[in-house]
């Protein structure tokens, strides 16, 4: 299956960089790989638990910018 996912990294990775994670979409569910290991393993999130984490990670990013200004 993870062959037929269209794979892809975030904007702000540069195409040479080694450590990313990729991430492919398909029908309700948000699929997380490590680019080092593209045959190995991959995680899958529901839409709700993806957007619930990717809030948090911006949340705590937010706060700890403000807290360290």
């Amino acid at each position: 299956m993870t062959s037929a996912l269209n794979w892809f990294k975030s904007s702000y990775s540069g195409s040479n960089e080694p450590d990313c994670v990729e991430v492919a979409l398909a029908d309700a569910t948000v699929h997380v790989r490590d680019s080092k290991n593209r045959d190995g393993e991959h995680l899958a999130f529901t839409d709700a638990s993806w957007t619930a984490f990717v809030h948090t990670v911006a949340t705590t990013v937010h706060r700890r910018v403000l807290d360290a200004g």
